[in-house]
């Protein structure tokens, strides 16, 4: 198998299978767990911002952490910020098509500014030490439980879900505990072989094309792991059930760089480059531009959207240059 997936048709199939293991095992994982919980009488509220939030980060995470251990750093950061990037300006602008964005005032004021603080944060970390190390990783990971614990009671006293606010009990299915347990342990292998073969697969296409690690990370790595909330947010986008797509893909960016960095960089210390302090830039100034399109009217329309998707087609136009010894 080592060899088939060191050719580029063996590469590229095995991207595609790796792409699909992700999604699916996240989704079986989630439906496991959730109904485990259930179970055990864990309220639907705190089932929602937990499981179902992380469940969401999953792929990041595998890919990530897998990235991490293989040595392949730079896949493992441009795979968090190319995600963040991807939801942002793909995802939000993708649903803004279809239907205007409401913004609620919490996002406005709390969300965004600690979304942009958490980039800024490993901007710095990269230039103080140039990685996120061990005491990086704690960091990030202790800020991470700080901000969990914060969502849930921030939930519980308004009762509104961060991740999926329409989740009561009668959403989740109640499936046999034989079951359960099949869906968690087959959801974390599909995960775990998932995000093996996006790496190998990645690394190999990579090498094959002279493209670099970053570039891999920050577009083909990202879109695939991005695939869940795309589809999931422009589906429901046409269906006007988005009024809190804003808060959510702000909140999954959190998540991305608290607990996936936070989780890759205690394992294993990450090389941080002059490319990344670069892009994580371009992710703060993205995230002040969607910032003042929400700011200005409490809403993201049609006309913003177009707007976003120019500035994504525009990034990945320079870092396909900068790839390519252009820039």
């Amino acid at each position: 198998m080592e060899a088939f997936i060191s050719t580029i048709p063996g590469a590229l199939i095995f991207l595609l299978i790796g792409f699909v293991l992700l999604i699916k095992g996240a989704d079986f994982f989630v439906e496991g767990a959730s109904a485990v919980a259930k179970k055990l009488h864990v309220p639907a509220l705190i089932i929602g911002m937990t499981i179902v939030a992380m469940g969401t980060s999953l792929p990041e995470l595998s890919v990530s952490v897998t990235a991490s251990l293989q040595n392949a750093n730079q896949l493992a950061i441009g795979n968090v910020i190319g995600s963040n990037i991807f939801n942002l300006m793909v995802v939000l602008g993708s649903c803004a098509l279809f239907s205007v964005l409401e913004v609620g005032e919490t996002t406005i004021k709390k969300d965004f500014p600690f979304s942009v603080i958490c980039t800024i944060a490993l901007i710095v970390m990269g230039l103080i030490g140039g990685q996120v190390g061990h005491v990086d990783g704690l960091i990030l990971l202790i800020a991470f439980i700080i901000f969990i614990v914060s969502m849930v009671r921030a939930g519980i006293k308004s009762r509104n879900l961060v991740s999926m606010e329409t989740l009561d009990e009668n959403d989740i299915v109640d499936i046999p505990m034989w079951k359960c347990i099949v869906y968690i342990i087959g959801g974390a292998l599909a995960i775990k072989f998932g995000g093996d073969w996006v790496v190998e697969s990645c690394t190999t296409l990579a090498l094959k094309f002279g493209m670099s690690e970053t570039l891999v990370g920050l577009t083909i790595v990202a879109l695939g792991t991005s695939l869940p909330e795309l589809v999931t947010s422009i589906a429901a986008a046409r269906k006007n059930e988005l009024d809190m797509a804003i808060g959510n893909v702000v909140g999954s960016n959190v998540f991305n760089i608290l607990m996936i960095l936070g989780v890759a960089g205690t394992i294993s210390p990450m090389t941080y480059k002059t490319v990344n302090v670069i892009d994580a830039l371009i992710l703060v100034v993205f995230s002040a531009l969607v910032w003042i399109f929400c700011y200005r009217k409490k809403q993201l329309k049609r006309f913003d959207g177009i707007i976003m998707l120019l500035c994504y087609v525009a990034y990945l136009a320079y870092i396909i240059i900068r790839d390519g010894g252009i820039v």
